[in-house]
């Protein structure tokens, strides 16, 4: 990827990663074609070997997958140089969905016999392929408090199978945050390789490339396509040679490819990201307050009330407190079961990053197969709602929350 000379974040989420159409349409079109043709033996030859740019197949590789891809990769890298003081360049792979995302990840890099370590309170996909898919693989996670630097170096101090440190900050759904500078660095002193979900603040609150992360990932479902269109999930790299190899290897033999309907959305959705992030944003903040006063409520997570654990990481690695937020009704769970029937306005749903206001019930729904203890031990109760703040009229939210919590 060539760097923007774009020096707007807005200007690269608008026009990044675009390359003129040789019809002349405004709009890259979508390719719906499933492969693609050669001129000649030679060609073929040529394109097959690497040694000529051009498109094969399009579980490999098609315009609206370079284009997106193109796109986060400058989001990601915007502002930032690399170690010789040049624009970073990064690579980015879309995949079908998160969960492709992160299956090429962690089976581009790990094998028998090693070990990932991570913190509480992750995406329930996450915390599911951990236990369930990764061990009958021979690969083991470790799950700790990664909050608490001191007893994270000793276990990478004890452990030399560890060959991965994954990182998912702000958490889901309990807006945990884990301090990105330290812990990177701790990864780059253990030779591990870091790895950043980086979802929930998107490129535009959060760039943990500028802590010298390895690896960032995005469920492109949620905020970077922010209208709930199309599923999808990309994996971006620093080490441009390894993603542009084995990586892509393996994500082409997964099959976890994309296809160029979602990709076309995507492109269309990141084009407003920066102005969809300043609403989401104002209305969190607004929302908060609101619920962080309110006596049918026990206690609000959300990064930008003073008293959440992590409010001062946050605010240094955070450009906002960003558009998620999760909160506790002091009736538990039938006061949440009822709170939610009671909505007017706000959906009852499941993912997030929407223009819409989502909400819903993660004990339930987005964390139903995590075990109950292992939920509790990460303080997702059984009466824990978590609401994705939309770009409604802030006062039409807070009006449905107020009634709804009557």
């Amino acid at each position: 990827m060539q760097p923007s000379p774009l020096t707007g974040f807005s200007s690269v989420c608008v026009h990044a990663g675009h390359e003129q159409d040789p019809r002349y349409a405004h709009l890259t079109p979508i390719y719906a074609s499933s492969t693609y043709v050669y001129d000649s033996a030679e060609q073929g030859m040529r394109r097959f070997s690497g040694q000529e740019d051009g498109f094969i197949y399009s579980r490999w590789d098609s315009p609206n997958f370079r284009e997106a891809e193109a796109k986060i990769a400058a989001l990601e890298a915007f502002g930032l140089t690399g170690p010789d003081g040049s624009p970073l360049q990064l690579k980015a792979k879309l995949h079908a969905s998160g969960m492709g995302a992160l299956s090429t990840l962690f089976l581009a890099h790990l094998k028998a016999g090693d070990k990932v370590l991570s913190h509480y309170s992750l995406y329930g996909g996450t915390e599911e392929l951990f236990m369930k898919i990764l061990p009958p693989l021979g690969i083991e996670a470790i799950i700790t408090d990664m909050r608490d630097l001191n007893k994270t170096e000793d276990i990478l101090r004890n452990d030399p199978s560890i060959r991965m440190m994954y990182l998912e900050t702000p958490a889901n759904p309990t807006l945990r945050c884990v301090d990105l500078e330290a812990l990177i660095a701790m990864a780059q002193q253990h030779n591990l390789i870091s790895a950043v979900d980086n979802t929930f603040a998107t490129p535009y609150l959060q760039q943990p490339f500028a802590f010298g992360a390895d690896y960032v990932f995005h469920s492109t479902t949620k905020f970077l396509n922010g209208h709930g269109t199309a599923i999808g999930g990309v994996l971006i790299g620093r080490d441009v040679e390894r993603m542009s190899g084995p990586v892509e290897k393996v994500h082409r033999l997964l099959g976890a490819n994309s296809n160029p309907f979602d990709a076309f959305m995507l492109t269309q959705g990141i084009k407003t990201l920066e102005v969809r992030m300043e609403r989401h944003c104002h209305n969190a903040m607004e929302v908060a307050g609101f619920l962080d006063g309110h006596p049918a409520i026990a206690s609000v997570n959300y990064l930008g009330l003073a008293d959440h654990p992590d409010f001062m990481i946050a605010s240094r690695q955070m450009k906002h407190p960003g558009a998620m937020l999760s909160f506790e009704l002091k009736g538990g769970l039938e006061a949440g079961k009822k709170f939610i029937d009671k909505l007017q306005m706000c959906l009852r749903a499941v993912s997030l990053g929407t223009t819409d206001t989502l909400i819903c019930h993660p004990a339930s729904m987005t964390h139903y197969s995590v075990p109950k203890e292992l939920r509790e031990k990460y303080d997702i109760t059984d009466g824990l709602i978590r609401m994705s703040t939309g770009l409604e009229s802030v006062t039409d939210i807070l009006n449905d929350l107020d009634q709804a919590l009557a």
